[in-house]
This record gives C-alpha cells, structure tokens and sequence, in this order.
C-alpha cells in the first residue's frame, strides 16, 4: 500500500509502454499503473479499433497482418505524440524495428515478461486472439513466443510476472521499475 501511496506523488514525464506477449496482462496492469500514477490509460489496439470501426480480428480477416502492423504503427506513434500516459499495446507491436524505436526515443518500453505456461493459461480459452485461431492454438502461442522473447528481452526495463501476482502487484512491480528511470517517472515530496 505505501507503494500506490508514494505513487500519487509520481509526476510521468515520458509515456510508458508496456509490451509483452498476448495474455501477458498489458491492458489490465496498464490501467492499474495509470490509476496509481493519475496518468490517462491508453491501448493502441481499441485506437485502432475506433479508428477502423471493426475489431483488431475483422482487420486481419479483411485486410491482412501486414496492414493491420501499418495501421498499428501509425496509432502508436499518435499516441506517442499526444500526451504522456500508460500505453498497452498489441503483442506483436514491439517486433518491428521502428516500434522499438520509436518506443523508446518517446516513451520507455517496460516488458512484462510472463513464462509460456502462464500466458496459455491466460488466453486458451478467449476466441478474440486471431493468430490463435487454427488447429493447433497451443503450438502457435509456443511458436509465437519463442520467435518474440529475444526481441522483447530489447525493451528498456523488464518485469517478471508470477501466476500469484495481482494485477495490483504487477503494477506496484512496474512502478518500482520506473522509479530507477527519473527520466520517466520523477517522485516529488
């Protein structure tokens, strides 16, 4: 609790990014971080999403990934420019070069890196995941995450999830990571 006490006094001077895999906990730890914080909650994949008035799976169906990553950039970039906040953002976000970038030239990109077993027990049973939506969903999560873990072990910080951390300790977790950046999150008395 002294944590979220100490958090209200927290000034964000940079937006931050949290990135990791689908089932990692970006959108429900990035609201928790944002409440602690008092910074607006931002997720890429709902501003795509409005921007496109279709779901994140109807723009893959319609449209393909690679327009969908196009798109996505182009939001989170936005999203960068407009003001400073907690941004989640989609899993395959962080894969390109220029997200990463840019991530971390206007934001700093906080990986929340939970282990293969957890994230299957997260999203196994949602159908709103559409890279999973084949016949063997498993194997292409395990594929997914192999191929994506040493690009997100570039982000600028790192946290561990747990399967018996909250939401609210994840976000304590990312607030403690933050504080080592006083270019991101300065604690004032």
């Amino acid at each position: 609790m002294a944590d979220t006490e100490i958090a209200g006094k927290a000034v964000l001077k940079k937006t931050v990014v949290l990135v990791g895999m689908m089932g990692a906990g970006k959108t429900a730890v990035g609201r928790a971080l944002a409440g602690m914080v008092h910074a607006p909650f931002l997720d890429s994949d709902q501003e795509i999403e409005r921007a496109a008035n279709m779901t994140v799976s109807e723009i893959f169906e319609r449209y393909g990934e690679p327009f969908f990553r196009q798109k996505e950039s182009q939001v989170i970039d936005r999203l960068l420019d407009a003001q400073r906040g907690i941004l989640s953002t989609g899993g395959g976000a962080f894969m390109f070069e220029g997200n990463r970038d840019m991530m971390s030239r206007k934001g700093v990109s906080v990986w929340l890196k939970a282990d293969l077993e957890l994230l299957w027990s997260r999203v196994r049973h949602k159908s709103t995941r559409p890279l999973l939506r084949g016949p063997d969903p498993y194997g292409t999560l395990r594929a997914i995450y192999e191929k994506r873990v040493p690009v997100y072990a570039l982000a600028d910080l790192t946290v561990e999830a747990h399967p018996s951390y909250s939401v609210e300790d994840m976000a304590t977790k990312v607030l403690t990571a933050l504080k080592s950046r006083p270019d991101v999150l300065e604690m004032t008395e």
